[in-house]
């Protein structure tokens, strides 16, 4: 499973990246977890407020900080 943190050096992006770091930790996988924060990738996944979170390629959410109980949800 791959994890992207869209906006990753804004605020919300860090608390963002921060909490998907947490509900990985909790349910111990082997996931891969990335920021990016240039604008091919805002473009490429049409993230249109950031942050933005994408799991195996799919906009999940965008424009708000999940929780971490919310992202475990998403990865399990």
């Amino acid at each position: 499973m791959n994890i992207k943190i869209i906006g990753a050096n804004c605020k919300n992006g860090m608390q963002l990246y921060k909490m998907a770091t947490r509900a990985i930790e909790e349910v111990n996988s082997e996931i891969q977890l990335e920021k990016l924060d240039d604008k091919k990738a805002i473009q490429r996944y049409n993230v249109q407020n950031i942050p933005g979170l994408v799991i195996n390629e799919k906009l999940v959410s965008q424009g708000k900080v999940l929780s971490q109980r919310e992202i475990s949800k998403l990865i399990t």
